[in-house]
């Protein structure tokens, strides 16, 4: 990935690296209910470490207003610890005598956790100041927190403006991912964007109908679309006053030479509740009280009939009312395709968004597809074509 410079380009032996992680996991009962984003960087932790770095952790934990108990990092570093199964020191800050104290009594290949960086106005604010506070700690700083990359804070984009800056082993994964989806794909390239409203992802949908080759429409935004085409969706989400943009994208879309797959049928209910009675209809046939919460099974044939005809596939957002049973079966269906095809190396497939990762856990597949993001708003705007700031610092000049 020559674009980006990683921790293949650095030595760390000896050295005080200062790494952007993201810790800003669930809690429970004061313990991390679900540690997936702490595995995710222990291979850069273990790396550096490994090499004779000295590991000093850096990350926000909710949004505190000052300094709050309740989003100590402490709880978070224990675990750490345990995924790790090697000591994690902590620091009661991060930055200052307490810092520094702690940062000039580690030993190469030691691991530190500081105190969340949120405590202090200055990483959100990105204030020169902490900055040079932060810097004061390490001899080099590597980012491994692509989820924060879109906010240009202290820690996730200033220290990169002081001290040498590389991308650490989840950021490389994730950068590669996505360019591989996106910027390079082996054509033709599918997108999948659902979810329940057009206006959260109009941007989106402009900027992938000039990257792929398909796009298909699911979940509540659907019914936008079809509404734009004159279809009646009855009770369904719908958001009327989007249905001039949705033309607008299929116009575009048009022009593009970008095929968009909307739903040939549906499953209605006239109640969104689990396991409420429901049928299959056309598009054409949803009736005045009907609720469109599903692709049905023509549609589903269809949507897994382009994946099997495209190289790349890249998903954010649900058919339907995925967490109610029985309007999960679009989704499922298609994830469980999707999965198929590229475990047979017949596509290379790139998810990701909280609902979309909710959905295929759901199925049991995250495992399956080529690479599943888990970074949320930063994945949304790399997909819209925005420049990160956490990432940008980091492109080889």
């Amino acid at each position: 990935m020559p674009a980006f410079r990683t921790l293949d380009d650095v030595q760390v032996n000896g050295r005080r690296v200062l790494l952007r992680v993201d810790l800003n996991v669930p809690m429970e009962n004061g313990r991390v209910s679900d540690a997936t984003r702490i595995q995710r960087v222990a291979p850069a932790i273990k790396d550096i470490a490994d090499k004779g770095g000295k590991v000093i952790l850096l990350s926000h934990f909710g949004r505190p207003k000052g300094r709050d108990a309740k989003h100590s990092l402490k709880p978070v570093a224990a675990a750490v610890s345990e995924i790790l199964r090697r000591p994690v020191a902590f620091a009661e800050d991060c930055v200052g005598p307490v810092a520094e104290d702690a940062v000039a009594r580690m030993k190469p290949g030691d691991i530190l956790c500081l105190e969340n960086t949120r405590f202090h106005p200055g990483e959100e604010a990105n204030d020169p100041d902490f900055v040079a506070l932060l810097a004061r700690l390490g001899d080099l700083w590597v980012n491994d927190a692509f989820s924060a990359a879109h906010r240009a804070h202290a820690s996730t984009e200033g220290l990169g403006h002081v001290l040498p800056a590389y991308a650490g082993r989840t950021m490389q994964a994730e950068l590669e991912a996505l360019t591989r989806a996106l910027e390079q794909p082996e054509r033709p390239v599918a997108a999948i964007v659902g979810g329940a409203k057009i206006s959260t992802k109009l941007d989106l949908l402009g900027n992938l109908v000039s990257k792929v080759d398909t796009l298909i429409i699911g979940g509540g935004m659907a019914n936008t679309f079809l509404a734009a085409l004159g279809k009646p969706v009855g009770r369904s989400l719908c958001e009327q006053e989007k249905v001039t943009a949705a033309s607008e994208v299929v116009a575009r879309a048009r022009t593009r030479e970008c095929e968009i797959i909307l739903p040939i049928d549906a499953v209605v209910a006239q109640k969104f509740e689990a396991r409420a009675p429901s049928r299959v209809v056309a598009v054409d046939d949803v009736g005045n009280d009907d609720m469109i919460l599903d692709i049905g099974p023509r549609s589903v044939e269809h949507v897994v009939s382009v994946m099997a005809r495209s190289k790349t596939l890249v998903w954010n957002g649900p058919f339907g009312a995925f967490e109610l049973e029985p309007f999960d079966t679009g989704t499922i269906e298609t994830a469980e395709a999707a999965a198929e095809l590229t475990q047979a190396g017949k596509l290379v497939s790139v998810a990701g968004g909280g609902d979309t990762v909710a959905a295929l856990n759901a199925a049991g597949v995250a495992d399956r597809f080529t690479y599943v993001s888990t970074a949320g708003g930063a994945f949304l705007e790399w997909m819209e074509g925005k420049p990160l700031p956490g990432v940008e610092i980091l492109r080889a000049s």
